[in-house]
Formats: structure tokens, sequence, C-alpha cells
């Protein structure tokens, strides 16, 4: 795993990245657009097998030319170490052990409150707003790192 900055560095102009946000049973996918201005939502992905959640991110990844993977960080409101965490970390671990791409974790903290609530301010009733919101967070945690990385 990288950090940010090194991230940035590591970056070449028009290329896309993909944001994941990492839950227990749904994984949300974002992708950026080639200027890495715009995260958006891509799909959701049901949590199976480590395997099968490759399989379906070297694929994602070959069909968008992404160069990079933004994986949201569920630190807890004190900055601390939480068990969910822990899972991402070791999912993320797995991730970048099986595709050579620059990893970054980011800091998540109210993602999903955030996409929950921008999605209500758009009028989507709540069921659509549920059904949605794994890819939601993932496009709040790339846009988040999106907006830091051209800052």
């Amino acid at each position: 795993m990288i950090t940010l900055e090194e991230f940035k560095k590591n970056q070449s102009d028009k290329c896309r990245l993909i944001g994941l946000d990492l839950g227990s049973k749904r994984i949300g996918v974002a992708i950026s657009d080639e200027k890495q201005l715009i995260a958006t939502p891509f799909k959701t992905i049901k949590r199976s097998t480590s395997k099968e959640l490759i399989d379906e991110l070297k694929l994602i990844i070959k069909e968008n030319n992404i160069k990079g993977i933004i994986i949201g960080n569920p630190l807890n409101m004190d900055g601390s170490l939480g068990s969910s965490a822990q899972s991402v970390k070791d999912t993320s671990n797995n991730i970048e052990n099986s595709i050579n791409l620059p990893i970054c974790l980011w800091d998540e903290r109210l993602s999903t409150v955030g996409a929950f609530n921008l999605s209500s301010q758009l009028d989507i009733n709540v069921s659509k707003r549920e059904k949605k919101i794994d890819e939601n967070a993932a496009a709040f945690i790339l846009q988040g790192a999106l907006d830091f990385l051209n800052n």
C-alpha cells in the first residue's frame, strides 16, 4: 500500500482510477474519468470468494483502462483502526498481491452516510437509494481522493 502522495507521483495523465468500498456483504465500485476529476458510481459486487472478487476486478480494470485503485479505509471517528479497518486491510493486501497496480487506502469516515444523504437530496426513493448505496459510497470515496490529488 502506498500513500496518496506517492500515488499522485506514480499517476500519468489520461488514465482512469477505480474506487472501492469494501463492505462485508457487498463491494461498491466507482470509476473516474480519464482526467481524474469526476467519480461515477459503476456497480455493486456481491461479496463472495477472494478469487471471484479478484477476477471481477481484473475484468473491470481491463475493460476500463484503470491505472490505480483507491480503497476506502473505514477508520473509527477518533482515527483508530477498528475491526472493519482490519478486514479492509486484509482484503486490500490480497488485491495488491493479485493485481499489479498502485493501491492507496483513503480515509472513508462518513462515506456511506454522505452518499446516502447526497442521494436523499437528489430525491431518489429509499429502496433505490439502498440498492445503490455501495457504489455511491465508492464514488464518494473516490471523489474525495480525486479532489485531494487535484488540489
